[in-house]
């Protein structure tokens, strides 16, 4: 049933109207039992602190008791490093075990860790004792939303919005990453010194099995769709959708839209979804809360249909929903795969195969799309909003990721007076670390190439390839992958029938700074000897600078003999095709060029 508003004929009688008058003192009751629930575990913690006042796990120092959890307490603790704070969850180990969602806990926690959106709660470290698993998270101070709303009552709507669009993002954040939060509301959404929206127990609560929900809600069902409050077996991010809907409403109202004491009734007003509406709410706003409190989920708003609402886009920070290249999707992110590779303890190709299947539940496909997004979602943050930048800091156990180490090989371009570093980034992913010290041999048997032409970078190998495949891509090329740092292209023929030339594109280290990127032309012909085709090559060398810089070598620039130019053989039929075949080449070289110098 489409959910219908019980609207008072104006606004006077919607402040006077008794059922409103019903809902916000059953609101504030609920307020004065969470305060006395607070009160009874802040004299609790006391006398714990008497008894252990320096209880430590690991490097951190636990205090007061904060709260009490569905596997138990939430402490305060400090890091004994810096004195920064943070908030300890204490999950008893023999309630996981009866509960039977040991690897489900597992897996959860391995996402938490990976989480890094500036409106979800960080979890930084874990450490497990034999009886219990501590989750030391981000800290924050600002006490929880539900508690902001009762001193505050009905918000204004800019401001409202603003929390509202923090609250979307970070849900959309975690679905799109396949974890479900399934218990959403004012008590779960917690305020830093700046009120910014912190969503907490998000990752936990998409555990617990179905049915279960009205034991591990805190007595709370109001936020709850009909779906789940009648049993079904389903729950899905739709009903993240209602429960942001009830947010919303009490956000904006200052009371809740279905809510009674007595719980059979507050069920048959959820499912019935007919809840009453003030006058001073906006038209748009109210198509928002329609859309979202469907009782019908197949008919039900997504995320997406909220990201796009006209009353929700209106003054949105860009940092919340960063654009994303959908040319990206396609191209494999080097550093993203290892850190899963280090994070997982797998190969990677055990991560690509992953990726390669589609399975969106797959665990090293899920951690990828997290660096990947993190990655986004931190340069956008530093490019739109420094005051949420400052809420990225690194979890105290952090350990950063080491360099490999690099093969050795010269670069058929190197000048005969130089004696720098010159190597191949051919087996980064095998060997140790990078030793920009030694000076390598000079390679027999090259054969120099006849142009230089050089652009400079000193960014790192990853960041060029990933430029260059990305520049690839939007010109419609195809290569095949020798390793991260060596690929063969081609542009995509229209006509199958039409050779198309191939190039060999690969970065060198021209020092310990610079990084230099090479094409080479391969076209087949036939030797002088008629023994076969043996592999002809132009190179062309691009080192990542804004400018260009082209040179001759010394090979081409010494004397030349009229003689012997008198004497060159009559053109062969061949020799149109060759031409045709390098001016395709340097087309392909050019277009490349362009494209990464934008």
């Amino acid at each position: 049933m489409n959910p219908t508003f019980l609207k008072p004929s104006d606004k006077e009688k919607s402040r006077s109207d008794p059922s409103r008058l019903d809902r916000v003192k059953s609101l504030h009751r609920r307020f004065s039992a969470k305060l006395v629930r607070k009160m009874a575990s802040s004299e609790l913690s006391k006398s714990d602190k008497e008894v252990k006042a320096q209880m430590k796990i690991g490097p951190y120092i636990l205090h007061e008791t904060l709260g009490v959890g569905t596997f138990g307490k939430v402490k305060l603790a400090v890091y004994e490093g810096t004195n920064q704070k943070v908030a300890v969850k204490i999950l008893n180990r023999e309630k996981i075990i009866n509960l039977d969602v040991v690897g489900k806990i597992r897996r959860e926690i391995q996402n938490m860790q990976l989480f890094k959106h500036p409106h979800i709660i960080k979890l930084y470290q874990v450490i497990s004792t034999p009886s219990d698993i501590f989750m030391f998270m981000e800290y924050v101070s600002g006490g929880e939303l539900f508690d902001y709303i009762v001193k505050h009552g009905r918000l204004k709507t800019n401001e409202s919005r603003r929390f509202f669009q923090q609250i979307i993002s970070g849900v959309d954040y975690c679905h799109r990453h396949m974890v479900v939060h399934r218990d959403l509301k004012p008590e779960n959404l917690l305020l830093d010194d700046r009120l910014n929206v912190k969503i907490a127990d998000f990752g936990l609560s998409n555990i617990m099995i179905d049915g279960d929900f009205l034991r591990t809600s805190c007595g709370s069902p109001n936020y709850a769709a009909p779906e789940v409050i009648s049993g079904k077996l389903y729950c899905g991010p739709e009903t993240d959708v209602w429960s942001c809907g009830v947010i919303l409403y009490a956000l904006l109202c200052g009371t809740l839209p279905f809510d009674d004491e007595h719980v059979p009734t507050l069920f048959k007003k959820i499912k019935s979804g007919m809840f009453p509406i003030p006058d001073y709410l906006d038209k748009s706003v109210v198509k928002l809360l329609l859309h979202m409190l469907q009782t019908d989920p197949m008919k039900r708003a997504t995320v997406k249909d909220i990201i796009n609402h006209e009353w929700f886009v209106k003054d949105l920070p860009p940092y919340l929903f960063p654009p994303t290249n959908e040319s990206d999707a396609s191209i494999v992110d080097i550093d993203a795969l290892r850190e899963v590779c280090e994070k997982y303890n797998v190969k990677e190709e055990d991560v690509t195969t992953a990726l390669l299947s589609d399975d969106p539940h797959n665990q090293l496909s899920i951690a990828y799309n997290l660096f990947v997004d993190n990655k986004n979602i931190e340069r956008n943050t530093d490019r739109f909003s420094k005051l949420a930048m400052e809420d990225y800091y690194q979890p105290p156990s952090g350990k950063s990721l080491q360099r490999l180490d690099l093969k050795q090989k010269h670069h058929p371009e190197r000048m005969p007076n130089q004696n720098r570093i010159s190597s191949t980034l051919e087996n980064l992913s095998t060997s140790p670390t990078i030793s920009p010290g030694v000076l390598s041999q000079k390679s027999p048997n090259v054969k120099r190439a006849k142009w230089h032409l050089g652009i400079r970078s000193q960014s790192k190998p990853d960041e060029i390839m990933s430029e260059v495949f990305k520049a690839m891509k939007s010109l419609n090329f195809e290569w095949k992958l020798l390793n991260p740092f060596h690929v063969i292209v081609r542009k995509k023929p229209s006509d199958p029938s039409i050779d198309m030339p191939k190039l060999s594109l690969q970065l060198y280290q021209v020092d310990n700074k610079s990084y230099l990127l090479d094409f080479k032309s391969l076209v087949d012909e036939e030797t002088p000897d008629g023994s076969g085709p043996s592999s002809r090559h132009t190179s062309i060398s691009m080192q990542m600078k804004p400018s260009f810089r082209v040179s001759r070598s010394s090979s081409i620039s010494q004397n030349i003999n009229p003689d012997a130019m008198d004497s060159t053989p009559p053109p062969s039929p061949h020799i149109g095709i060759k031409q045709s075949q390098t001016m395709l080449f340097f087309e392909m070289c050019a277009s490349l060029i362009e494209t990464l110098a934008r």
